[in-house]
């Protein structure tokens, strides 16, 4: 089992759907969890209680990413309660699907602004704590649709092949001080977002997935575990896909 007592955490957009599966998980497994959310309190206050619930710190903080100077107070909102950041999950992220010719230009800028823009400023935010500490694993949440595109999500698709360029990057440039970055890329997962998706969509997804099925948020927040903790010391650099072998690259 792996074991992260001890460490301290920061998910952003971690009070639903694959966000929350995360943070639940890192309390689980020994973790004291900060997570932002946008607008919802009901569902903070939830996801607070239920780290509460595992023996862990719960610390929800209302902030929007795409502000560079909300960024900066979601980590110092972590770093005072906890005294250190040990894991940056970078999960919030929307989606504005329309096709090229259609898509207007709000659409485009609010999805590269949330997706890809918010998770370099918490990024940003927190390379100087980790650097001080010489250490520390950041987890962006890329999707098969930054690996292969996806038709009428030119915007999402670009945001998250974007993220999976600023992991490599960062990841090169963060080495020397014993910090990782890698990637997680989940194909098709049953969120709120997928179960309204029409049956026969549906059924088309898991045909062409291999292992015939959605994932969960609970195969999500798996992988990230394992790539925030001491057994993936030497892993950098690196997207890891868990998307059913959907995209094989």
């Amino acid at each position: 089992m792996i074991d992260l007592s001890g460490k301290s955490a920061v998910v952003t957009g971690g009070s639903r759907g694959i966000g929350r599966a995360i943070a639940v998980r890192l309390a689980e497994q020994g973790a004291d969890v900060c997570f932002s959310f946008r607008g919802n309190q009901a569902a903070a206050d939830e996801a607070a209680a239920a780290i509460v619930a595992l023996g862990r710190r719960g610390l929800p903080v209302q902030a929007d990413v795409t502000d560079p100077a909300a960024a900066e107070s979601l980590i110092k909102a972590a770093t005072g309660e906890f005294g250190k950041i040990d894991i940056l999950v970078n999960n919030a992220g929307i989606t504005r699907d329309d096709l090229i010719m259609r898509m207007r230009a709000e659409a485009w800028r609010e999805v590269l602004e949330t997706n890809l823009f918010g998770a370099f400023y918490t990024l940003k935010a927190v390379t100087r704590p980790m650097l001080k500490a010489r250490g520390g694993r950041i987890i962006n949440i890329s999707s098969v649709s930054g690996q292969a595109g996806q038709t009428g999500q030119a915007n999402y698709s670009a945001a998250k092949a974007g993220l999976i360029g600023l992991t490599k990057a960062s990841a090169r440039e963060l080495a020397s001080r014993g910090i990782t970055v890698n990637a997680v890329a989940p194909g098709f997962v049953l969120t709120e977002l997928t179960q309204d998706l029409p049956q026969e969509l549906q059924t088309q997804i898991t045909e062409r997935t291999p292992l015939g099925r959605f994932g969960t948020p609970e195969d999500v927040s798996a992988a990230v575990c394992f790539l925030a903790s001491d057994e993936a010391a030497y892993i950098t650099g690196q997207v890891l896909a868990v998307d059913g072998g959907l995209v094989m690259m």
